[in-house]
């Protein structure tokens, strides 16, 4: 009744002045910290392949080849995870996304801890992998419940879960690993997997969705739970969906206007490939391939020189103290906390375009020392460390940009693209920051790790639109 003499009175109201009239308040928290544990979960599966490989090789007497393969199956699967989660999130839910996500990735996780030989280990972590693919749903689920004015610094705090994770991680290795050994390192990493799937039950659909969807009447039901929760009040008036902004006026192409529904994953990623989408599209494509180069590359490089390996010694990927490898690893992951506070900063004051931008000017700086020959121990992992640190921020900072970009109908199909797409480059880095170093050319390995950054800088720059403070859209008219 008291809607219907709000609508009798002819006020509306859109979705973003409605999610900024509820403010960030105890319901966005209880969202961050259920997207943040998915982040967290991910973080735990992707780094425990920094110590199970040694051990299995060890234990199961594998070769050099199929110790990498325990890797390249894990990225495999993501690969596909990767689109195939986009498109199930975008089709089907949100919320059937979280769940068929946190799922896929408990259940094989827990799995491999009973894993009798080789095939079956790698089969189940392809698995894992296939799920942790679909790690950035948490992400744009929360970025739905967000007010538009600050959201690129609740984005970055949300990714300093992933983070917490690493940290987490390369700790539980030190004190499980070489006690209770490697199965209970898996089965206890997996403990966040489980933890999301369990807490699913107390999560609620992204009204956004809905109203993409049309179900206008289910929208406003969950941002009257939302004021409750925030003790807040909507504005008055009725729910109305957005209208095309100026936003899409920069985006797309002149032409007839016709409201587009895609229901396949074919046809989603056809939209991405749309006159209105392709160039930002391709551009994102080419900053992710970079960025997941220069992050895992820069991550690999640090494991070659603090092991001498780019001197002519016998190569091996892992140090021989198990000790000094997780003490490695969780030093390289520290880098990341002052790259999130960066990120953090300047998402908002300096917008998204020009700090990305500037990170990676700033990468290429921290790298190109590293052309010199013979460089003192400590000024190489400083150099490596503030380069990895700077190359989180814009990580974090492109991901952000690439979910504001994209309307609601195909959000999470064009970041999940994009993050597939983006797997390219972190199989190629190991052929650069290892293969070279190992053969003693390491000159050719940070020219080239120079010529991708600088081409991601590039990228950056032809970008059409600046999203900070940009309300988000969530239909493409074409």
């Amino acid at each position: 009744m008291a809607r219907q003499e709000e609508q009798d009175i002819g006020l509306v109201y859109t979705l973003d002045e409605a999610l900024t009239s509820l403010g960030f308040g105890k319901f966005q928290y209880l969202v961050l910290v259920y997207a943040g544990l998915g982040s967290m979960a991910e973080a735990f599966e992707i780094m425990i392949l920094s110590f199970i490989g040694p051990v299995l090789r060890s234990e199961w007497e594998l070769s050099p080849t199929q110790e990498s393969l325990i890797t390249t199956v894990v990225f495999a699967g993501m690969l596909i995870g990767c689109y195939y989660w986009g498109f199930i999130t975008d089709n089907y839910g949100r919320r059937n996304g979280l769940l068929s996500v946190a799922i896929v990735t408990a259940a094989p996780a827990a799995l491999t801890t009973f894993c009798p030989n080789y095939i079956w280990f790698l089969a189940l972590r392809m698995m894992v992998g296939f799920g942790v693919g679909g790690g950035y749903v948490y992400g744009s689920w929360l970025l739905e419940f967000i007010p538009p004015q600050n959201r690129g610094m609740w984005m970055i705090i949300y990714y300093a879960f992933w983070t917490i994770g690493t940290i987490l991680e390369a700790l539980l290795a030190m004190v499980i690993m070489p006690t209770l050994g490697w199965r209970w390192l898996l089965a206890l990493s997996s403990i966040p997997s489980f933890a999301a799937l369990f807490l699913y039950v107390f999560t609620v659909e992204s009204p956004r969705y809905l109203c993409a969807k049309g179900r206008i009447n289910d929208a406003y039901d969950i941002l009257r739970k939302i004021a409750e929760v925030n003790k807040t009040e909507l504005p008055p008036g009725i729910l109305v969906t957005d209208q095309v902004t100026d936003l899409n006026e920069e985006l797309l192409s002149p032409g007839e206007n016709k409201t587009s529904s895609f229901k396949s994953g074919f046809s989603s990623l056809l939209m991405l490939l749309s006159p209105s989408l392709r160039r930002n599209t391709l551009l994102i494509w080419v900053v992710f391939i970079g960025n997941a180069f220069s992050y895992y590359g820069i991550i690999l490089l640090t494991s070659q020189f603090s092991s001498g390996q780019s001197r002519h010694s016998s190569v091996a990927l892992y140090v021989n103290n198990d000790q000094s490898l997780y003490r490695d690893v969780l030093t390289t992951s520290l880098a990341e906390i002052p790259g999130l506070l960066i990120s953090a900063i300047m998402v908002e004051k300096g917008g998204r375009k020009f700090t990305m931008a500037l990170m990676y000017i700033l990468v290429i700086l921290f790298l190109l020392p590293l052309l010199m020959p013979r460089l003192h121990e400590a000024l190489t992992t400083t150099l490596l460390f503030g380069a990895r640190m700077l190359i989180t921020a814009n990580f974090d900072i492109s991901n952000v940009y690439c979910r504001e970009i994209y309307p609601t109908s195909v959000r999470s199909t064009g970041i999940g693209t994009a993050s597939s797409v983006g797997r390219i480059g972190a199989m190629i880095s190991p052929i650069i920051a290892v293969q070279l170093v190992r053969d003693s050319h390491q000159v050719a390995a940070i020219i080239f790790f120079e010529a991708v950054l600088v081409l991601s800088a590039t990228c950056v720059m032809l970008f059409p639109i600046e999203t900070k403070g940009r309300k988000l859209i969530d239909t493409l008219v074409v």
